[in-house]
């Protein structure tokens, strides 16, 4: 798989979404990815189970456009929403379930899932954390690890653009994302450290992985990675969107970055040097906000106004931005934010309005959009 299309000279990309399955009524988490999967016609090659049985992923082909990325996943969307709603439940896209998360989930039954269970014990009983993954493709693992030091500066303000997890057992947390806060449980987290190369990256997983911290390379839960199956970068940083268009203005915002960092690789910028530390402090600063506050911006090390910082992110971004044509889609995303609120702020509204039953009609509204039809593209990143 080529990173990046020669004819364009566009980066590819792909998406992972997963959501989550709850009751139409009381929005408690149900066991229906097995059975929805089995009604979904032919969508059933991109719809698989997660850890729990109340989980639903999904994953685009490789992209070149955004156009691509939207129509897998509205498509996807469209048709899981309906097929869960004849089992009177809602496809949401929300990172947390808002009540039942204190209950413990049913794992599904896969070996490995088994097996991280026993690993994890109470940490995984209550793991219901649905999140959204973007590959961008590189040219090659040490390239990646360069790219990986010079997105650092840009997480927490990806992660307070992308929170979408404020609501945990019926009630506010106080969080933009307390998925972030959950993901802190597993052994490893947060943002990776440096590495000199690739050898050095892969030395530290066979270390992790051989000393038993983790169970496989599978679990290597930082919140951006080197894929272990595909040539990318895989930022696992976000959470599962409300809405198809919000996910993919996301996704594509992070391959203009990634591209930046190829470019500054290329022409020989130095990596940031960035204070130990306040890379992990500023996101936990993001998960905190979202966009409703300030964010700390680990280049500057000092606090931002939230909005200014994003006009930082995308000014860093805005010669690749030009390139691939997704201007325009980002800045309307940003401006739909700042008018309309964030996800997290969305989500505490309707939860402020009218409770749970708000709550579902917001995740209903985000999935039953108009079917996009099936973009075309050659196979899959996740």
């Amino acid at each position: 798989m080529r990173s990046q299309d020669v004819a364009s000279g566009v980066r590819t990309f792909g998406i992972e979404e997963e959501y989550l399955l709850l009751d139409a009524e009381d929005g408690m988490p149900v066991d229906l990815a097995a059975a929805l999967i089995r009604t979904l016609p032919w969508q059933q090659e991109r719809a698989d189970r997660e850890f729990f049985a109340s989980q639903l992923e999904t994953s685009t082909h490789v992209c070149h456009t955004a156009a691509e990325a939207l129509s897998s996943l509205q498509s996807f969307r469209s048709e899981a929403a309906g097929a869960a709603a004849e089992h009177g439940a809602v496809v949401a896209g929300t990172a947390l379930p808002p009540v039942g998360g204190d209950q413990v989930g049913t794992i599904t039954p896969k070996l490995r899932y088994r097996i991280l269970q026993a690993e994890m014990r109470e940490a995984g009983a209550y793991h219901y954390a649905s999140g959204m993954h973007v590959h961008v493709g590189v040219p090659s693992p040490d390239v990646g690890v360069e790219v990986l030091a010079r997105l650092a500066p840009w997480a927490p303000v990806l992660l307070a653009m992308s929170a979408n997890s404020p609501i945990w057992n019926g009630q506010p947390t106080g969080f933009a994302s307390w998925r972030h806060l959950m993901g802190q449980h597993w052994p490893i987290a947060g943002y990776p450290p440096e590495f000199a190369s690739a050898d050095e990256y892969q030395h530290t997983i066979d270390q992790l992985v051989g000393s038993g911290v983790l169970m496989d390379k599978g679990v290597v839960t930082w919140v951006a990675r080197l894929s272990e199956r595909y040539p990318t970068v895989e930022l696992r940083i976000a959470d599962v969107q409300l809405e198809a268009e919000d996910a993919v203005a996301f996704a594509v915002f992070v391959r203009a970055i990634v591209d930046q960092c190829l470019v500054d690789v290329e022409q020989g910028v130095s990596r940031p040097n960035l204070t130990p530390g306040l890379v992990n402090g500023a996101i936990w600063i993001a998960a905190r906000y979202g966009l409703s506050d300030q964010l700390v911006d680990p280049l500057l090390a000092e606090r931002l106004p939230a909005f200014d910082a994003v006009a930082r992110a995308v000014d860093y971004a805005a010669r690749s931005l030009e390139q691939s044509g997704d201007r325009a889609r980002v800045d309307e995303w940003i401006d739909r934010m700042r008018t309309g609120g964030t996800p997290a702020q969305r989500q505490v509204a309707q939860f402020d309005a009218g409770g749970i039953t708000a709550l579902l009609a917001l995740y209903r509204d985000g999935t039953q959009k108009a079917d996009g039809g099936d973009g075309e593209a050659s196979a899959d990143y996740a």
